[in-house]
């Protein structure tokens, strides 16, 4: 019998052939049991699927019409898909050490991109990761995918809590070849477990999945933990020749997009199918979330993704470049084909998942809190009053944003809509996302007192950061 990735993937290949998406069998849904463990004795897996310049609204379940997206949309029927999610960062690095650690960027050490040039630092040693938690609670851990958090041995994946670590350590590769190629010298970045190996002429996308399915093969009988951070839909646009025949139709930089985005959609199709050929789809917990808004960069054609109605790319703090696609399933323990409007963030994750797995948080202090309460109702509260963003580490000259309630304040606000035309901002930018969801109008001169509470809260943070809590 066909597992339901299987027959998403089947889905995905009578999208291809023009046959109705309705042909997908729907799931039965299911609420969340009393207990957030299993009634086994194994602690359930764990699998992070972090997508990689992702647009806000680019998946059919995020409302674009034009893009195939069938396993991710099969997930967020089998799980519970978040409406008001934001990334922690509108880049990579920071972006991605926040989730890891559960802290904002800037406390996490990373205030800002790591570099991709081999022996560079990046996020510090005595920060503790997801990869950490879980090994420290007898789980197998695999990085799998994108680093970009240091390419120097202690800062690699293998020294932050993963047993096992395949890819690439900087900012992006060729698909193919494997190298960096933006910057300085063209360098071969393609790693397992510290050590340069190579695969020339394989897609990067199928070495993820193969490695991540040998790796679910050999520790089916264990728990583990799999960080799997895709490469794509990040530049350079390198989608399947047949998605790229399916789009032709659209206009460009958006049809080497979609390409890119689907071939993307299928690997991550493949890689669940793994997981129900192993048996393992309700011992396992799967995040799927893209690390912050699409490009405008020159490099990414000046665009391809799309925000939708927000304001904003990459590099924004705009709602475009922070508000992620975000779902999370484990199938009879968290509500199937539901939807939540609460405000949540990346570094909830480990809250989150220390919860759902019943391990131990690590004894430091965190800004993410667990979103177990809301799983479970969608009349509960968003566990956070505000939520804080710093780029850099210079609390008054760096881009900063503070949201409390409907309530959103930018300082220094950088708009990369249009990647051809950036604009900054000086000053204060303020917003009532009830009202003005695309962040239009600056209302910061009508309302002096929220700009006050707001400065005073992303002040009392940035001191936290120098502070060292």
């Amino acid at each position: 019998m066909l597992g339901f990735f299987e027959l998403a993937m089947h889905s995905q290949l009578m999208f291809r052939q023009k046959f109705p998406l309705l042909l997908l069998l729907p799931l039965i849904a299911s609420g969340i049991v009393a207990s957030p463990i299993a009634a086994a004795d194994r602690k359930p897996n764990v699998i992070i699927v972090l997508t990689d310049d992702q647009g806000t609204v680019d998946a059919a379940c995020y409302g674009t019409k034009e893009l195939a997206t069938t396993s991710i949309d099969a997930l967020a029927r089998a799980g519970t898909r978040f409406t008001q999610f934001y990334a922690a960062a509108p880049v990579c690095s920071p972006s991605r050490a926040a989730l890891l650690t559960g802290r904002y960027p800037v406390r996490a050490g990373v205030p800002g991109n790591t570099t991709s040039t081999k022996g560079q630092p990046g996020m510090p040693g005595e920060q503790v990761t997801l990869g950490e938690m879980f090994k420290s609670a007898g789980y197998a851990t695999a990085h799998i995918g994108k680093w970009h958090l240091g390419y120097i041995p202690e800062h690699m994946p293998n020294a932050q809590g993963f047993d096992h670590s395949f890819g690439h350590m900087g900012g992006c590769i060729d698909n193919y070849s494997h190298f960096f190629y933006w910057n300085g010298p063209n360098r071969h970045d393609l790693h397992r477990n510290g050590e340069e190996i190579h695969a020339d002429g394989k897609y990067f996308p199928d070495l993820m999945v193969d490695e991540a399915s040998k790796f679910i093969g050999e520790h089916k009988e264990e728990p583990f933990f799999i960080y799997f951070a895709m490469n794509n839909p990040h530049y350079p646009y390198q989608g399947e020749a047949e998605w790229l025949e399916h789009y032709k139709g659209l206009e460009s930089p958006r049809s080497l997009y979609a390409a890119f985005l689907s071939s993307l959609d299928e690997r991550i199709g493949k890689l669940l199918a793994a997981v129900d050929a192993n048996g393992l789809r309700e011992d396992t917990i799967v995040i799927f979330q893209s690390d912050h808004g699409h490009s405008t960069e020159e490099r990414a054609h000046f665009g391809g993704g799309s925000a939708g109605l927000y304001r904003g790319a990459k590099f924004s703090l705009f709602e475009g470049g922070i508000r992620v696609p975000a779902i999370i399933s484990w199938p009879g323990h968290i509500e199937a084909n539901a939807v939540r409007g609460q405000v949540a963030h990346a570094c909830d994750w480990m809250p989150t998942l220390a919860e759902l797995c019943d391990v131990p948080l690590p004894d430091r202090y965190l800004d993410g809190h667990s979103l177990l309460p809301v799983l479970r109702s969608p009349d509960a509260a968003s566990p956070h009053q505000q939520l804080h963003w710093m780029l850099g580490t210079n609390a008054e000259r760096t881009q900063w944003a503070v949201r409390e309630g409907a309530w959103k304040l930018i300082g220094n606000a950088n708009d990369t809509t249009d990647g051809r035309n950036i604009s900054k901002i000086p000053g204060f930018f303020l917003a009532n996302l009830d009202n003005d969801p695309s962040e239009t109008t600056n209302i910061a001169d009508q309302h002096p007192d929220v700009v006050a509470r707001l400065q005073a809260h992303h002040q009392t943070v940035a001191a936290s950061f120098l502070d060292g809590k």
